[in-house]
């Protein structure tokens, strides 16, 4: 019962957060959360740094996620020291290989790719996890391999639903106009689309397309995302810990690919993208990856025991400085600048 209540706890949180951020974050108001005054630019003005509601929600994201793992791994009786240590290194790898992968694909220096983060995270996860295993298993204690994998991997899942959010309100990752899509898309999607607002959005700057209908691709990839994540949840806590890495993954890498022919975005040359073909190489490394291990034995998970570990004072100290370590990597905008001026207001003094 306490599973099931989880579950719908967490599909209940993700569809009050969708309802709002849907009808919310197209708008102009919602990309950028503050202008940091930087460096004097005369003697009236100053040049600031923008920060973004795109580092906000990517940061929740990264927050959320590493939540999930902790929670799971805990439900499961795991060490949390060396759980700790394969999240930290991951997030070290992974938020950096986002705009190396994107330099290399779009040639874009000042630009992200979740994808592609992704895609080497999947790479070196499982190596990461033995290693650990190996070098300091008998002192920290040892991490079960497919289970850790399967806690990642509906992490991601929750991520990328979360993680949608900050696309929104950049206005980036954005679909095609509503017109340019296949029929059975505008007959299902028509009253639903995304029109966003703002010429510093990337949909504007990019591609002309403020102000237009176009399809709701993140909105959709957010649906999907929180689905494979419950699913994998799901299997998780009754114990098919190979069903829960694989349904995940191959659900977002499937959707992936699919949601690639919606969109209108620029993802590199040619006509199937260097992101559709990590996508698919994902779920089939992710297959033989399961292939070559066997879970190691590890207790029922107590959900309940997942809980209480999140709310003790070591978990949420972890989780806030994440979460302000991923908001200054990401919420700094470096695409858009502002200036400010300051005065007195002489009737108030």
């Amino acid at each position: 019962m306490t599973n099931f209540l989880f579950i719908i706890a967490l599909t209940a949180f993700f569809a009050t957060l969708f309802q709002w951020a849907f009808r919310r974050l197209p708008g102009e108001s919602w990309q950028f959360i503050a202008a940091v005054p930087s460096k004097r630019k005369d003697s009236d003005s100053w040049r600031a740094v923008n920060l973004t509601y795109y580092g906000f929600f990517n940061a929740f994201a990264c927050v959320f996620s590493c939540a999930m793992v902790f929670l799971l791994m805990a439900s499961i009786g795991a060490p949390f020291v060396s759980t700790f240590l394969i999240v930290i290194l991951l997030i070290m790898i992974c938020y950096p290989a986002a705009r190396v992968v994107a330099r290399l694909v779009e040639g874009k220096k000042h630009t992200l790719t979740i994808g592609g983060a992704s895609f080497v995270g999947f790479l070196i996860l499982p190596w990461l996890v033995l290693l650990l295993n190996e070098i300091g298993g008998n002192i920290i204690g040892q991490v079960p391999t497919v289970q850790f994998l399967a806690a990642v991997a509906i992490a991601y899942a929750f991520g990328e639903a979360f993680g949608r959010m900050a696309c929104i309100s950049f206005g980036c990752c954005y679909g095609k106009l509503i017109w340019h899509s296949p029929i059975l898309v505008q007959k299902f999607l028509r009253g639903a689309c995304f029109v966003f607002r703002g010429e510093t959005k990337k949909v504007a700057y990019e591609s002309g397309m403020s102000g237009m209908p176009l399809v709701p691709i993140q909105a959709v990839t957010a649906i999907v995302s929180t689905a494979a994540g419950l699913l994998g949840v799901w299997f998780f806590l009754n114990q098919q810990w190979g069903t829960a890495v694989i349904v995940p993954v191959a659900a977002t890498q499937v959707w992936r690919v699919l949601s690639e022919t919606l969109r209108a975005d620029y993802r590199g040359d040619g006509r199937i993208s260097v992101y559709q073909i990590m996508a698919l190489l994902a779920v089939v490394y992710s297959i033989g990856v399961l292939l070559l291990l066997d879970p190691l034995v590890s207790s029922a998970p107590d959900i309940t025991a997942g809980l209480r570990f999140l709310f003790t004072a070591k978990a949420i100290v972890i989780l806030q400085t994440i979460w302000v370590s991923v908001f200054l990597f990401l919420g700094r905008s470096s695409v858009t600048s502002s200036d400010l001026s300051f005065h007195v207001v002489r009737d108030r003094i």
